[in-house]
């Protein structure tokens, strides 16, 4: 192959990419409009387990904003949110179709799986964290609230509304990306690049480094800092018994 038709192909994958990732960004433009059409009911959707939290309590809670344009940029923010939420199966569907022709079936076997668990994953750290962390932690930081009986003054939460769905975002991107760890270390099995026997001999360490990036992803509270790490711990064990299933298959096909 001469050197033009080196730079023909190069050129050539560099449009098919163009192509994909306008494509997705289209799709994304698309959902991001109708996504705007229900901004305020999708809001209300994430704030539930707020409301859910404070309802029984005899106080008349709201939700302030304290910038004219706050609730509106709030808006745009839930709207991509859920715009790109919706849209990252679509972004994985084009990355697969870029890169599948360039590989063998046997590769095309052992990524596929990959890119379907990885959506599903990211669902699962999102659904964590709103039916039990975010319940949780409005429940501790509500209990520091004061009567005024002993401060003169009462001490009550007005939360703002972009802060409130800056938090909610902060915490499912933070555990939905930490649940990525068992596709993570089963990809760099896959490459040789670490195995069961490395994974078990450091956990000790590991097992440091999760709460330590619980600490940083999260609020500076037991409830959602506990609540990232026990998952991520129980992830770290399944993720050496598929990197021991990934070595005995690898070990059958070498036999084989």
């Amino acid at each position: 192959m001469n050197l033009e038709e080196k730079e023909g192909g190069f050129i050539s994958h560099l449009a098919e990419l163009r192509k994909r990732l306008i494509h997705s960004f289209i799709f994304l433009v698309i959902f991001f409009a109708a996504c705007y059409f229900f901004a305020e009911q999708l809001y209300g959707f994430l704030v539930e387990p707020y409301a859910k939290a404070v309802r029984d309590d005899g106080l008349d809670r709201r939700l302030i904003f304290t910038a004219l344009q706050e609730t509106f940029l709030t808006y745009l923010k839930v709207s991509f949110f859920t715009a790109f939420f919706i849209t990252c199966p679509f972004i994985l569907m084009q990355i697969w179709k870029f890169i599948a022709p360039g590989l063998y079936k046997h590769e095309k076997i052992a990524i596929l799986p990959y890119l379907i668990l990885t959506p599903i994953l990211f669902f699962l750290g999102g659904m964590l964290v709103y039916y039990l962390i975010m319940p949780l932690a409005i429940k501790f930081f509500l209990s520091f609230e004061s009567t005024g009986l002993s401060t003169n003054l009462p001490i009550q939460l007005e939360a703002k509304v972009n802060e409130y769905l800056s938090l909610v975002m902060k915490l499912i991107f933070a555990f939905g990306i930490s649940f990525q760890l068992p596709v993570v270390l089963s990809l760099l099995a896959r490459v040789g690049f670490v195995d069961s026997e490395f994974l078990k001999k450091r956990r000790k360490y590991v097992v440091v480094i999760i709460f330590a990036a619980a600490a940083l992803l999260t609020p500076p509270d037991p409830i959602t800092q506990i609540g990232l790490a026990i998952p991520l711990l129980i992830l770290y064990e399944l993720s050496i018994f598929s990197v021991k299933f990934i070595e005995n298959k690898n070990l059958k096909d070498t036999d084989a």
